[in-house]
């Protein structure tokens, strides 16, 4: 196990340094511990891809969201937190598998169980994105709660 400094890992100069430790040390997990891997993932799934590593073998801890922006205040707390979540993340990159990855077609049907408020709104939404919907209510009317009552509130509109 070896551990890198680099102030600014997801970019083009981060790249670079990860191939060059890679060629050097031949490691065949990496984790990272940056901030989100909302944006940066893919990133550095492009770099284990370069290196001919599955994508699954990248554990990314984020310890600028967990833990930086949320303990500013505790900056010792902080940095405790971080050293536990990158120990975490060391621990669960060892475990990680290259599961193969396998699309499907998709058939765009629903079934949405429920005609109440919640389930009516889900079935037009669906519909109006174009997926075909099957709507099951229990009971012999749709409305759920709502056709129970007799007016509704701020306007006294009637709910039926």
């Amino acid at each position: 196990m070896w551990a890198y400094e680099y102030l600014s890992m997801c970019t083009e100069g981060g790249s670079a340094y990860i191939k060059e430790q890679h060629e050097e040390k031949h490691f065949d997990r990496i984790v990272i511990a940056a901030c989100t891997p909302k944006t940066h993932q893919p990133v550095f799934h492009a770099i284990l891809h370069e290196l001919g590593l599955p994508p699954r073998y990248l554990e990314f801890v984020n310890i600028r969201e967990h833990c930086s922006f949320v303990h500013q205040q505790q900056k010792e707390q902080a940095t405790e937190k971080s050293i536990d979540l990158i120990k975490a993340g060391i621990a669960r990159s060892r475990l990680l598998e290259n599961i193969a990855t396998k699309t499907v077609p998709v058939n765009p049907v629903v079934l949405v169980i429920g005609g109440g408020i919640a389930g009516l709104s889900a079935a037009i939404d669906l519909a109006n994105a174009g997926i075909k919907v099957h709507l099951v209510e229990k009971n012999s009317t749709i409305g759920g709660r709502m056709s129970q009552l007799d007016r509704t509130f701020p306007t006294d509109d009637c709910s039926i």
